[in-house]
């Protein structure tokens, strides 16, 4: 195995786990984050991409932009189309549009698609509509979309959503898709996967949030992500595995879009189940590629999380052992960052830095873990190519000469890429 880093310059180059690589595996796309002012994504200017066998960087977008703690318009967390040449970010306001719909938040923003050859053909994917005088325009969203991912199959976006009309819930979750009757200029027809519960209102077994989403299959029928659900106690919360189903049957257009005092309703026919029933699941879980199984974190008996799976019918209830979640690692500390290798027989994790393969080919050798980065290096964002056969991801390293205010202090630390080609080194 070699590890590589293949930026150098001081800017930022940040993965932020998504699906970084290009169809092909040749670029990885990227933003630019933390360069100005602060950490808000206000002020990050550009979504790039690096060649990585040459190291060339290429600007895909790079809009007019006002810095501070009021910035626009904040472009970032960017993701390939998992077969065209095309990349989909979160883009908030332009700077014509700063004096009706405000500055960058998570309430005012939306999905962008731009090509990632470098001629900045540009389109935003969803229509953002926070009219209070009539219902909101079907098939638009009231506030902001975020972390966009394309199914495998490149027909469905999943995304995180923030209203920006009925603050009193909180995060949940969504898909869009190509149609017919998306609004006037758009293509792509929004809706909510699920409505939570208001913000403390919830009753036990009632999801309030929902975050760290993910598909699960190729053909964007399942998303799996965390709910946040009020425990059987009436008081506490829990942090759970849930997956929403949406059958190809679905007809996205029965989405009720909302008013001023209505949150929005999903689509008929949108089955949520509930799979754990755990008090501390954590990250952005990770169906496998054939959508048989989830990956994702909990804590273990010492309070460290841990990388388990668990079927996608399971349930960690039921007495049938090969429903249930089980543990794959068994780390000192906490693990993070997960992803599977196309093949489904190995999850790549993070802890402590370092970057490790685990076997969950089958009860033989299952949770053998192999060490794939041996030294003191902190990498986070880990994302894999397509075909299996490299690593990516980012590691902050500092720059000798060269240095920017954040937050009012100076920084020298940029975020680079590495990468790690696994040659031979998934075998059991």
């Amino acid at each position: 195995m070699v590890e590589k880093q293949i930026t150098f310059n001081a800017k930022t180059h940040a993965l932020d786990n998504n699906d970084n690589f290009s169809p092909d595996g040749r670029f990885l796309c990227y933003d630019t984050r933390y360069m100005v002012f602060n950490t808000n994504l206000a002020n990050c200017k550009s979504i790039e991409k690096v060649n990585i066998a040459t190291g060339e960087e290429t600007v895909l977008w790079q809009p007019e932009s006002v810095s501070g703690e009021n910035g626009a318009p904040g472009v970032a967390a960017v993701s390939y189309h998992p077969t065209e040449n095309k990349v989909i970010f979160i883009h908030g306001p332009r700077l014509d549009e700063v004096g009706e719909r405000g500055y960058y938040g998570i309430r005012n923003r939306n999905g962008a698609i731009v090509s990632a050859d470098g001629s900045g053909v540009f389109s935003l994917a969803d229509f953002r509509d926070v009219a209070t005088d009539r219902p909101t325009t079907p098939g638009a969203h009231r506030g902001g979309t975020h972390r966009h991912e394309y199914s495998r199959n490149g027909k469905r976006i999943g995304f995180t959503y923030d209203d920006y009309l009925q603050q009193e819930y909180d995060r949940t979750i969504g898909y869009m898709e190509v149609n017919k009757k998306a609004p006037e200029g758009f293509d792509h027809y929004f809706a909510v996967l699920l409505k939570p519960v208001k913000k403390g209102e919830s009753k036990p077994g009632e999801i309030e949030k929902a975050y760290g989403d993910s598909w699960v299959d190729s053909l964007g029928t399942k998303r799996a992500f965390i709910g946040k659900v009020r425990a059987e106690n009436g008081v506490d919360y829990q942090t759970s595995l849930f997956v929403a189903e949406i059958p190809d049957s679905v007809d996205i257009t029965t989405a009720y879009s909302g008013d001023a005092d209505n949150y929005p309703e999903p689509p008929k026919g949108i089955k949520i189940k509930r799979l754990t029933h755990s008090t501390r699941d954590e990250g952005i879980v990770r169906g496998s590629y054939s959508g048989r199984r989830i990956a994702y974190l909990s804590e273990d008996e010492r309070g460290i999380l841990q990388v388990f799976v668990i079927p996608v019918d399971g349930s960690d209830l039921p007495d049938d052992s090969k429903k249930r979640p089980v543990q794959v690692s068994h780390y000192t500390e906490d693990a993070g960052y997960i992803r599977w290798h196309p093949s489904d027989q190995w999850l790549f994790s993070i802890s402590g830095g370092k970057v490790y393969a685990s076997y969950v080919g089958g009860r033989e050798a299952f949770g053998k873990t192999i060490l794939l980065t041996p030294d003191d290096l902190q990498r986070e964002a880990l994302v894999v190519s397509p075909d299996g056969k490299m690593l990516a991801y980012n590691v902050d390293m500092p720059n000798t000469s060269v240095s920017r205010i954040i937050d009012g202090k100076p920084n020298n630390l940029y975020k680079q890429i590495f990468v790690l080609g696994l040659q031979d080194a998934l075998t059991y």
